[in-house]
């Protein structure tokens, strides 16, 4: 399977959104959590995104936001999870924001799922639950 990575535009924002609602774990308890808006407002203003393609077509995306140094997004299409476009997605985005000075990275995901697995095996320190849905991963720079 031939796989390609490039930098987000906002004409990949209405696939980047039937991704992120078509995924089977971490599903938005509220859909109108996340915009199109946010979307865009995160491909450069509040962050970065990329996307992988797959015949040209979008199979999965991730999005680094530069505020607070963390992952906002990482998502690909159940089918073609498990083939390693969410490992490279996210060292992109941690690359990233590496890149701009970060020492420390982090990012957010529902406990007892396959993304909580991921991380783990990618290298990424499990922490502390945010609140009762979030259990927090952290990855520093001297890691890397």
């Amino acid at each position: 399977m031939s796989i390609t990575y490039r930098e987000a535009t906002i004409d990949d924002i209405s696939v980047i959104m039937e991704i992120r609602f078509a995924v089977k774990e971490n599903v938005l308890s509220n859909p109108n959590a996340v915009t199109p808006a946010m979307c865009v407002d995160y491909l450069d203003k509040l962050g970065h995104g990329w996307v992988a393609e797959r015949d040209q077509q979008v199979v999965g995306f991730s999005y680094a936001a530069s505020a607070d140094n963390s992952i906002w997004a990482l998502f690909v299409l159940p089918q073609l999870e498990g083939h390693g476009i969410g490992k490279n997605l996210l060292k992109l985005a941690a690359d990233w924001l590496f890149q701009r000075g970060a020492d420390q990275i982090k990012l957010g995901t529902q406990p007892d799922t396959r993304a909580d697995r991921f991380y783990g095996l990618q290298g990424w320190t499990r922490g502390e639950m945010k609140n009762d849905i979030e259990v927090i991963y952290t990855m520093n720079r001297s890691l890397v």
